[in-house]
């Protein structure tokens, strides 16, 4: 069919009057984004000539989204995520801004309110027994160069079956198992013990795994730790390391791996390596340090206060 009515006044009109721009009420802003995104949606049903059919099987998927709690995974899944970041990258190189640590997406599965501990802590609670030990430490730097007293640095990963805890199906895990928030000490330093993480797809059968493979791909994530790290005076950093050698490190459904973020993984089987952690045998060992930005203009212009996320 070529029938198209986007141009024709009416529809100008009728668009005008829905994003309420023809009343003095509401929030001129969310008219103005209602405007621009219904304006492309009706285009679009022009252009590609989208059925009705096809029309009510995507909202059917949007109600099934929203009713799984899905939303947050998509978004990443869809590249938004990761758009968004670069468009902060870009905001960043306008400002002349330099980001010594990059950052990279949060991902829908952080928990407020892990345990705080001041330098160091263990954040596996030793019931995984399928995982391998993992020792990970590194000192966060200003904007100064020198190292941050004081910083907090809030780290979270899955276990070896790729689930969180809060959100294990199972509910094998205790609470904030894998999950915990380090003050970082005199010298900077932050260090933790846990197991090395495990890759993990989207829910089979999933509203997300259906879109994804209309589009012929795929819902993996490689092994992966996430973090926030944040300190007075400083932008509060969200970022996530990839755990090298992971097969899909370079083919991540959510598009979070970012050059910088993947740090290399080292063996360690020495017996004096493993007496100085404390441990019984070999272990992984990952170096990861991170380098804040300053505020601009006394403000955070990156932090997201409106993002809902789970508390314990």
């Amino acid at each position: 069919m070529t029938a198209k009515i986007f141009d024709r006044s009416e529809t100008q009109e009728f668009l005008q009057v829905l994003s309420g721009l023809t009343n003095d009420k509401g929030n001129p802003r969310v008219k103005e984004i209602t405007h621009r995104l219904m304006s492309d949606l009706f285009k679009a049903i022009d252009d590609l000539n989208i059925t009705p059919d096809e029309y009510w099987t995507a909202i059917a998927w949007v109600n099934e989204i929203g009713a799984s709690g899905q939303a947050g995974l998509i978004s990443p899944g869809l590249g938004l995520d990761h758009y968004l970041d670069e468009r902060l990258d870009a905001i960043d190189e306008e400002l002349g801004i330099q980001n010594g640590t990059p950052r990279t997406i949060e991902g829908p599965l952080y928990v407020a309110g892990a345990p705080v501990s001041t330098g160091f802590a263990r954040l596996d609670d030793g019931t995984d027994t399928d995982g391998h030990t993992l020792i990970m430490h590194g000192k966060v730097y200003g904007a100064d160069g020198k190292t941050l007293s004081g910083a907090t640095v809030e780290v979270w990963h899955c276990d070896t079956r790729g689930f969180y805890s809060h959100f294990d199906p199972t509910g094998k895990q205790a609470p904030f198992n894998m999950r915990r928030t380090i003050i970082t000490d005199d010298e900077g330093c932050y260090k933790f013990q846990s197991i090395v993480p495990k890759g993990y797809g989207v829910p089979p059968g999933s509203p997300t795994e259906q879109l994804l493979s209309a589009l012929g791909r795929h819902g993996q994530r490689p092994a992966h730790i996430h973090f926030f790290i944040s300190a007075d005076g400083h932008r509060k950093l969200t970022t996530q390391i990839n755990i090298a050698g992971d097969p899909l490190v370079n083919d991540d459904f959510a598009y979070a791996t970012r050059d910088g973020l993947v740090p290399d993984v080292i063996e360690r089987t020495d017996a004096d390596s493993i007496q100085a952690n404390n441990l019984n045998g070999p272990f992984a060992e990952i170096v990861f340090d991170v380098h804040l930005t300053p505020l601009v203009n006394g403000v955070d212009n990156q932090v997201n206060l409106q993002r809902k996320r789970a508390a314990a």
